[in-house]
C-alpha cells in the first residue's frame, strides 16, 4: 500500500531528459541505432489508464522475448530507455502494454533504424571532458559528464532511476524492493551537493515524498542505501508547476 511522506523541514532544497519530439504513439513506439549497439527506445501516452510497460529484446522477431526494463512510471506522457546492452544493432524490440481491468497487448517488433543525424551530433559532442544538453519543456540545461574513455558508448539521453524518480503527478516517488526484510534510506541534495534531508527505515515497498518538500522545480540529487551500503547514486528532475 502506498503511504505518502510529507516531510516538515526548513532546509532550503532542487525523462526522461532528452531530445524525445519524434516519438510514436502506443502501441507505436520509436527505435532508433545510433551505432555501437546503443538503441534509444520511446513513446508517447495516450491511454487513459495504463498499469504496466516493459520493453522486451530478442534476437528473434516472433519468440525468445527477454524483458530488459519495466518503465518505474508507465502514466508518464512522454517516456524512453538507451539500451546499451544489445548484443547487436539488429534485435527486434516489443512493448508488452498492460491496460486497466487486466487487459493487455503487444506492440509489433521491429528493429532499429539507424539515426545518422542523431549519431553524428552525438559524436561531435564526445569529447574529454564534454558536455550534453538536457532539453526539457521551456529549459535548456547544460550537463558535464566526466569520461574515463568509454564516451563513446554513451548514448546522449536522461534515464531514470527505477528506485526513486518523478512521477506523472510532480512528486517522488519511490520503489524499494523487499524493504519489508531490508534496510532503507534515502539521502537528497540540490544540484550543488549540498545536503537537503535523510529519510530512514523505509519499510514500505512504495512510497511517495510531496514535492513540497523540495522548495522549488529544478534538478536534484540523491543516495540510496540499502542495509547500510550505498546502492545508488543518481538525480530527478522536478517540473515548474507555472
Amino acid at each position: 500500500m502506498k503511504k505518502s511522506i510529507l516531510l516538515l523541514i526548513t532546509t532550503l532544497a532542487t525523462a526522461l531528459c532528452s531530445d524525445l519530439s519524434a516519438q510514436d504513439t502506443l502501441p507505436k513506439f520509436s527505435l532508433r541505432s545510433l551505432g555501437n549497439n546503443r538503441i534509444i527506445i520511446s513513446w508517447t501516452n495516450n491511454y487513459q489508464r495504463v498499469k504496466q510497460i516493459s520493453i522486451q529484446r530478442s534476437a528473434d522477431s516472433l519468440k525468445n522475448y527477454k524483458t530488459i526494463l519495466t518503465v518505474p512510471d508507465p502514466m508518464n506522457k512522454q517516456n524512453g530507455y538507451a539500451d546499451t546492452k544489445a548484443a547487436s544493432d539488429n534485435m527486434f524490440y516489443r512493448l508488452f502494454i498492460l491496460l486497466d481491468g487486466s487487459m493487455y497487448t503487444f506492440s509489433t517488433a521491429k528493429r532499429p533504424i539507424f539515426d545518422s543525424a542523431m549519431a553524428d551530433a552525438d559524436r561531435k559532442k564526445l569529447v574529454d571532458p564534454f558536455s550534453i544538453e538536457v532539453n526539457k519543456p521551456g529549459k535548456n540545461m547544460d550537463s558535464t559528464l566526466k569520461t574515463n574513455g568509454d564516451a563513446k558508448n554513451k548514448p546522449n539521453i536522461f534515464v531514470p532511476s527505477m528506485y526513486v524518480y518523478t512521477s506523472r503527478d510532480g512528486n517522488i516517488h519511490l520503489n524499494l524492493p523487499n524493504a519489508d526484510s531490508k534496510k532503507y534510506s534515502v539521502k537528497f541534495y540540490d544540484e550543488n551537493d549540498n545536503f537537503l534531508f535523510e529519510v530512514n527505515n523505509l519499510k514500505d515497498q512504495s512510497l511517495i515524498i510531496d514535492k513540497t518538500n523540495f522548495y522549488h522545480a529544478g534538478w536534484f540529487k540523491f543516495e540510496l542505501f540499502v542495509d547500510d551500503k550505498l546502492k545508488e547514486k543518481h538525480k530527478f528532475y522536478l517540473e515548474k508547476e507555472f
